[in-house]
């Protein structure tokens, strides 16, 4: 077997790159300065050549070499490639064809929609109907099985099973026959049960692939170059199985379960080692655990209690507690492989950011959502990385202001992080939000949409940082030319991000989108 290219790219990227089939020349970029030392002075244009897959120069007046593709972009904006650091994007890839249900106010609303769905687009006899997006946390009723099984029933389809999953995929909810052909209880199933079982609601290897393609395709015409997958499901083999059948539109780095661990381990691949037979697109990524719940699901680890999903004071649960999670992380350690941490709960944060100190484990929290404010030089005294995700803040905000009004303070506290040092990496969490780079950038910069008043704008961080935390190279020689040319200046008018125009996106020199 091919040994592994060793060294995570912690700057400019993994060796090993694809190498572009053509050089390249683009001719008049302003690039955009995002930390010292930028290539060139802001607005000042520049041509920047590529030469098998990396910049070789960034000067004004470049003359084109034997060979050269020349492209002049006419004084658009030249930023390094975006990354998404945290995405399922398998379940991304499948939610994009489900019934979207987030705009149900209530059961009965969400009922609604399936009954709309199922007059429309009748499934097979003995069929299941797939929804995605409800948020229960602020509706007056729970949701159960009666309610889907009674939709069913007027869609005149009773033979037909229901499963809505949640919008943050800590549970689902099933009618009666869906609960028999998935086997689960029928009603909201929450947490560990709900994962062991959603991959069932998957299509098949090759239907998935394809999807997985055209949101992949979908995601670089929107200036992504890379993602962080922690999809659940062997994301290493997964992968490994897409590139080799073609699909080259995004870089992974490819998370691995507990359950997955061990075979990462016996091939001895480390954090950031390239995968041999991948043209360097695919790296191993790092552990990825759910220590503990979500704000909906009402299932997040807090020292203090809240209201739980019966209405009844709860401080949430521990998927993994701490004494499996700590030889988890230790193990993994000791091979080089890097941790990445689910903690949205206060008390799971410091739970996890104590097990990173025992171990000496590298990584990050993912999340990072509700912070005890004792704990955020924590994060930057251990090295440990902030993964977050700020759109989740405007899907989360009226529900943080009733559930946990008391505390809405120290969530998302983006600049309060930022300031002390710790490592921002911006991401999506698909399909929790969509896997939409510019939306996690314009959330952290102006923390709202749809007209509403900033939510705590004390915490809102300056574009260029926000830019930054969404990026793993640099526009400047030696640099991978992981490159993204936008109609708009990313540092001007925040209004801008959330539509960002992006008019080309290159991965190593190679279009991956091209609309110039």
């Amino acid at each position: 077997m091919p040994e592994p290219v060793r060294g995570a790219a912690a700057h400019g990227g993994p060796r090993g790159l694809y190498a572009a089939d053509v050089n390249l020349l683009l001719r008049g970029a302003r690039v955009v300065p995002l930390a010292p030392p930028s290539a060139r002075a802001a607005g000042e244009l520049v041509d920047v050549r590529v030469v098998d897959g990396r910049i070789r120069a960034i000067e004004p007046g470049l003359d084109p070499l034997r060979g050269d593709e020349v492209v002049d972009i006419a004084g658009r904006w030249l930023v390094p490639g975006l990354w998404d650091a945290h995405a399922h994007v398998g379940q991304w890839a499948t939610v994009r064809r489900r019934l979207d249900v987030s705009a149900a106010g209530s059961p009965d609303e969400a009922a609604a929609l399936v009954v709309e769905r199922l007059r429309a687009e009748p499934p097979p006899v003995g069929g299941l109907v797939v929804g995605y997006g409800y948020r229960d946390v602020l509706w007056a009723q729970a949701p159960t099985a009666a309610v889907l099984d009674d939709a069913a029933a007027r869609a005149g389809r009773p033979d037909v099973g229901v499963v809505l999953v949640c919008g943050d995929l800590h549970s689902g909810w099933l009618s009666t026959v869906a609960a028999g052909v998935v086997g689960l209880p029928s009603g909201v199933v929450r947490e560990a049960p709900w994962f062991a079982s959603v991959g069932r609601l998957d299509p098949d290897e090759e239907t998935l692939d394809d999807w997985v393609d055209e949101a992949a395709r979908a995601a670089a015409a929107r200036g992504l170059v890379g993602v962080m997958d922690v999809d659940l499901a062997d994301n290493l083999r997964s992968w490994q199985r897409r590139i080799a059948a073609g699909q080259r539109s995004l870089r992974v780095s490819a998370g691995v379960w507990r359950e997955h661990l061990d075979g990462v381990l016996a091939r001895e691949l480390a954090t950031g080692d390239v995968i041999p037979g991948t043209d360097g697109l695919l790296t191993q990524g790092p552990l990825k655990v759910i220590s503990d719940g979500s704000l909906n699901t009402r299932t997040a680890y807090c020292h203090d209690p809240y209201p739980g999903p019966d209405g009844s004071p709860t401080t949430g649960v521990l998927n993994v507690p701490v004494d499996e999670l700590e030889p988890l992380m230790a193990a993994a350690a000791r091979h080089g492989v890097h941790a990445a941490i689910h903690a949205i709960g206060d008390a799971a944060n410091a739970a996890v950011l104590d097990v990173f100190e025992r171990t000496g484990a590298r990584g990050s929290i993912e999340h990072a959502q509700l912070l005890d404010l004792a704990d955020v030089p924590r994060f930057a005294a251990l090295g440990v990385a902030a993964s977050v995700q700020p759109e989740h803040l405007l899907d989360d905000r009226d529900a943080i202001d009733v559930t946990w009004a008391d505390r809405a303070d120290r969530c998302y506290p983006f600049r309060t992080l930022h300031e002390a040092g710790v490592r921002l990496m911006l991401g999506s969490d698909a399909p929790v939000a969509p896997m939409e780079p510019w939306f996690a950038i314009s959330a952290a910069v102006t923390r709202t949409r749809d007209g509403r008043g900033p939510w705590h704008p004390e915490q809102a961080l300056p574009a260029v940082v926000a830019l930054a935390a969404s990026v793993r190279s640099r526009v400047a020689p030696g640099q991978p030319a992981d490159l993204v040319v936008l109609d708009a200046d990313p540092l001007g008018d925040p209004g801008v991000l959330r539509t960002m125009p992006v008019a080309a996106t290159l991965l190593a020199g190679r279009w991956t989108h091209r609309a110039l």
